[in-house]
């Protein structure tokens, strides 16, 4: 069943279904319904049923018995918007674009022999029997493509111009051949007889091909089928159960909050519709981005094997292609046209601590003391769960919780937290209560046809669900954070946003429920995917109007293709088992392969009861992943770094605290990903692409530039076997020294997990502290691995947008030479006023030094364990023998 109207196609097949009977009609759906597990549920999916059958040609709405009718057909079956695994398999192809009959610029210059053309156009259109081809060069190996049947009508033209999803238009000239077109890195041709397209590099080599024609369904689903090579591998597609490589999967679009979830769940909170392929060894890499926002399935090689089969519920089909041949320089082209992370605020990368729920006020007021006075851990952030709110009313305090949360606020402040609050979209419909009033009289409500206000149940009962897809409706969204921000608020936690509902797995708005997509108008089946991005898009925006000194920080469960521009994400309601750790990694590298960098889990499990040793696991992984949060269920036991006593407190302590040391290399990582893409948590095959052995590695992975992170993902294990790539790596923690490629067999004591430094690396650090910002980070250590290699180091004042305007200081470090002979090379540029004292520790150096250069004080050197330490202030080559 397509989802919202559907084409008129599907409208005459339902026609024509045969009559069951009415009792047996209402019998059977009452028996599905009644799955909900409330009442307001069960409400909602009868609700669901009745706008989708009264709306389903939203021009022409049923009424009186025609209505019914329509109702009680389908009330035994899911709505047509969930659930996502009853997505039906494609139905024969009807249609194909048959044989070229035309080619014209966008300018409608005539060709001239169909080989040249007056002038170089930035798109060309091929007009086939019945389909329009439209290919424009978006940049260097950067093929934008847009097909539809003739007077076909689709989700593309309501996107144009990228304001939905932050898309910009293409710019670059195609250059045109007989039946090819260069786009500067690949070479791009076109099928004559049937409109298939290939890409192949500038040697020839073959990058990608169509395996059929583009086709078309009964139902009007457009379908793409592209050939996987056989060593082809498969990522992205955002937040996925599967595996790192999705080969062999169907992966569903179509953001899902399926409450908990194992491994094999799909889809989930946050699907991003970008396909990485690696194959040829390594030596061959592109990206795929569909840009239809409606539900599709991308069916890697399950049905098919050697095919890509992708299923897109519209007729007008978008999509853009990205060919590296480095998935690195894919992942720039893509992070270009969706967007990049903002830098976001320095103490977002300390620890946070969460639960549902920290309340009342004095159980939040221990919970600071615990970590300040009683235990002595790092923390850096509280987050408050939807009980600090009066009734589930979004932007309220209970007066009785929380009767003074200003002076609550300012008094964990003067402690060095921040506090981070939840905000769902779901509006209490209550005429008293003044957000749904004002939403209410100034139409920013999701209505249906019929003007009526979408009303579906969520934590408050029946709520109302801002149109964030409409510019005037985000202003209003962000403008209602002012309270929590005066009141002293530090960031955003915007959950339940997929949009979900109670009621069925997957429940969300019906499909007809109309939005204004940025003024093209269209149903949810359009805006479904994209209302979590614009609910990420509105509280950011709306925090830098309100504090326009300070840099935003949100949190969103759901998203889409660009959320990354606003908010960070982490992994959804994960469980507290084995096997929910194991899937953390894979689910955070799939992310960060979907353009979306700032991520991680919820530690110890989100369902479920978390063991000592499991939660210490978690959070020694979570260490080195962009975002660092514990987070539990309501009824669970207490889930903080002290809750299993010792010797879990004391290795949970250390763990944290070397959190904060790394701090420097993590916000230099931060910094990376805002100016090129690249991931944080990064897969091996992105920087040893040519090597095999790393394409379907997923439980190690690179933190920033250099430290390979092999975490323990079994329970009681006490050594784990670490894949070291090419090179030399020194473990971290004793300074051993392998050379790849190849395995080692590491232990894995409690206290640690495995980690190695790469030579040539320099790792800087900081002073262990209890917050960001407690004190100042001079001397900064600079971890030195012998070797060539070249290090980053960012600064600012992590907190204000003045680096925007150039108040920042980044540092270039360079390694050179190894075997008792090495400089360090030190190139700076900037007008922040960065770390200018240093302490620099040279790993595996095995003879008493001689050193030039630079402003060097104490020098020492400790044989037994190869250390050579030098303090100093600033440097520009460091010459040691």
């Amino acid at each position: 069943m397509t989802f919202g109207g559907g084409s008129e196609m599907t409208r005459r097949l339902d026609a024509d279904r045969p009559p069951e009977s009415p009792l047996l009609l209402v019998l059977r759906g009452l028996r599905e319904v009644g799955l909900g597990p409330t009442w307001a549920g069960i409400r909602h999916a009868v609700r669901t049923r009745w706008i989708e059958a009264k709306f389903a040609n939203p021009d022409r709405p049923l009424r009186g018995f025609s209505l019914l009718l329509a109702f009680l057909r389908r009330l035994p079956t899911p709505p047509a918007a969930f659930p996502p695994a009853a997505f039906p398999p494609p139905g024969p192809v009807v249609r194909t674009p048959g044989r070229l009959r035309s080619i014209r610029s966008i300018h409608s210059i005539r060709l001239i022999r169909l080989i040249r053309l007056i002038r170089l156009p930035p798109s060309l259109t091929y007009t086939f029997d019945h389909a329009l081809l439209t290919l424009t060069a978006a940049g260097a190996g950067h093929l934008r493509v847009r097909i539809q049947p003739h007077n076909g009508e689709g989700s593309g033209e309501a996107r144009k111009g990228g304001k939905t999803t932050g898309l910009k238009p293409g710019t670059r000239n195609l250059e045109p051949g007989t039946w090819n077109l260069e786009i500067e890195t690949c070479l791009c041709t076109i099928s004559p007889d049937d409109g298939r397209l290939s890409l192949h590099a500038p040697e020839g080599a073959l990058i990608a091909e169509e395996a059929a024609p583009v086709g078309w369904t009964a139902e009007g689903r457009g379908l793409l089928r592209w050939r996987l090579p056989a060593d082809g591998h498969c990522y992205g597609l955002g937040q996925r159960t599967l595996g790192l490589d999705l080969r062999g999967h169907v992966c569903v679009n179509w953001n899902t909050d399926p409450r908990t979830y194992d491994a094999g769940d799909d889809p989930v909170n946050l699907c991003v519709p970008f396909l990485l392929v690696l194959h040829d060894g390594g030596r061959q890499g592109y990206g795929l981005f569909l840009r239809n926002t409606t539900r599709s399935r991308f069916d890697l090689g399950a049905s098919e094997p050697g095919v890509l089969t992708i299923e897109v519920e519209d007729e007008v089909v978008e999509y853009d292609l990205f060919y590296g041949p480095s998935l690195v320089e894919v992942l720039r082209q893509y992070t270009e046209e969706t967007g990049r992370p903002p830098l976001f605020p320095l103490w977002s990368l300390g620890y946070h601590q969460s639960r549902w729920s920290y309340y009342p006020e004095s159980r939040v007021r221990r919970l600071a003391r615990d970590f300040r006075e009683t235990y002595r851990v790092p923390c850096d952030a509280i987050h408050l769960d939807i009980h600090y709110m009066d009734g589930y009313r979004c932007f309220t305090w209970d007066p009785e919780r929380f009767p003074d949360p200003e002076g609550l606020i300012a008094d964990l402040h003067a402690q060095g937290f921040k506090v981070v609050t939840i905000v769902d979209p779901g509006i209490k419909a209550d005429r008293g209560y003044r957000v749904f009033r004002e939403g209410v009289e100034r139409g920013m409500f999701c209505r249906y046809p019929d003007g009526k206000v979408a009303i579906g149940p969520v934590w408050p009962g029946d709520c109302a669900f801002p149109d964030f897809t409409d510019p005037k409706v985000r202003e209003w969204w962000g403008s209602l954070h002012r309270d929590l921000v005066e009141a002293g608020v530090d960031g955003i936690w915007d959950d339940m946003n997929e949009p979900s509902l109670f009621g069925e797995d997957g429940a969300t708005l019906p499909g007809p429920v109309r939005h204004d997509l940025d003024g093209a108008g269209g149903d949810h089946r359009r805006a479904h995917n994209v209302y979590g991005l614009n609910m990420a898009r509105a509280t950011y925006e709306g925090l830098l109007r309100l504090r326009p000194d300070r840099r935003p920080f949100v949190l969103t469960r759901s998203g889409w293709a660009g959320v990354q521009q606003y908010a960070a994400h982490w992994t959804g309601d994960n469980r507290s088992t084995w096997e929910s750790l194991r899937l953390t990694v894979p689910m955070v590298l799939g992310l960060g392969l979907s353009g979306i960098p700032f991520t991680g889990a919820d530690i110890g499990g989100f369902a479920g009861f978390a063991t000592g040793e499991l939660f210490t696991r978690w959070l020694q992984l979570g260490v080195f992943l962009p975002f660092f949060r514990a987070h539990t269920v309501f009824d669970s036991p207490d889930q903080e770094p002290w809750s299993w006593g010792e010797p879990y407190l004391s290795i949970n302590r250390e763990t944290i605290r070397l959190r904060y040391r790394l701090l420097p290399y993590l916000y230099t990582a931060l910094w990376q990903a805002t100016q090129t893409g690249l991931p944080i948590a990064r897969p091996l095959f992105l920087t040893f692409q040519d090597d095999p052995e790393t394409h379907t590695l997923e439980d190690q992975f690179l933190c920033g530039d250099h430290l390979l992170i092999a975490p323990v993902l079994e329970e009681g294990a006490t050594r784990r076997s670490v894949y070291l790539p090419a090179g030399v790596w020194y473990d971290f923690w004793t300074d051993e020294r392998h050379e790849g490629p190849g395995r080692v067999e590491v232990e894995t004591p409690l206290d640690r997990i495995p980690v190695f430094a790469r030579a040539g690396a320099v790792i800087p650090m900081g002073p262990p502290m209890e917050h960001v910002g407690q004190r100042p980070v001079s001397p900064l250590t600079l971890h030195v691995y012998p070797g060539e290699g070249e290090s980053w180091l960012y600064e600012d004042d992590g907190e204000t947008l003045a680096h925007r305007t150039g108040d920042y200081r980044l540092t270039r470090f360079e390694v050179q030479g190894e075997d008792g002979r090495i400089e360090l090379h030190r190139e700076v540029q900037g007008a922040f006023p960065g770390c200018d004292r240093f302490r620099v520790v040279v790993h595996g150096w095995g003879k008493a030094p001689e050193v030039a250069g630079g402003d060097i004080g104490a020098v020492a050197y400790d044989p037994d364990r190869r250390l050579l330490i030098l303090e100093g202030g600033p440097f520009r080559t460091l010459s040691i023998r």
